[in-house]
């Protein structure tokens, strides 16, 4: 049995765009979006509101294999204690090696080092593999919103997490 390289996690650059954005087509599942899929003329990665400055990727041997985005929910000086996850993704070939787990690690410890106390996150009810990573790490649930999104003409519950940053990553 052959072990995958290693890989790093490290701050997006402005030159990321393309190869995220591909990533991001190329995973796009109703399990996690709820947006219809993706079609042409595609729209930039990187925009006014996604700031490469905003995600941690995940890279072995100049190939990205994943993305976390982490920012402010508001920009209320009330909420500034609070970071979000808003999207994290993992290439089909890269899971189960620990990738979204260190994106999720990295995540929590960057938004401490930025004075954060507090990260939540939003995530669909029927995705049972996020919401186990997310509650491994110490998430939890903290409000449902019942049928929230029609996912394939079905209704999907909005299940909101969140946990503390000063409990530590777990694990």
């Amino acid at each position: 049995m052959t072990v995958p390289e290693t890989f790093v996690i490290r701050g997006a650059r402005a030159g990321d765009g393309e190869p995220l954005g591909a990533l991001d087509r190329a995973e796009w599942s109703p399990l996690h979006a709820v947006l219809p899929p993706p079609s042409e003329p595609y729209p930039p990665f990187f925009d006014e509101r996604h700031q490469p400055a905003d995600y941690l990727v995940a890279e072995r041997a100049g190939v990205l294999l994943g993305y976390v985005r982490v920012a402010r929910p508001t920009p209320l000086e009330s909420n500034g204690h609070v970071r979000q996850i808003q999207g994290l993704a993992v290439a089909s070939e890269a899971r189960g090696q620990g990738v979204g787990r260190a994106l999720l690690r990295a995540t929590l410890a960057k938004a401490a080092a930025d004075g954060a106390t507090r990260i939540t996150l939003r995530v669909l009810g029927h995705n049972t593999p996020a919401r186990a990573l997310y509650a491994a790490e110490g998430f939890a649930v903290e409000g449902v919103l019942p049928g929230e999104f029609l996912v394939e003409g079905k209704p999907v519950d909005d299940v909101l997490m969140g946990r503390p940053l000063s409990q530590g990553p777990l694990g």
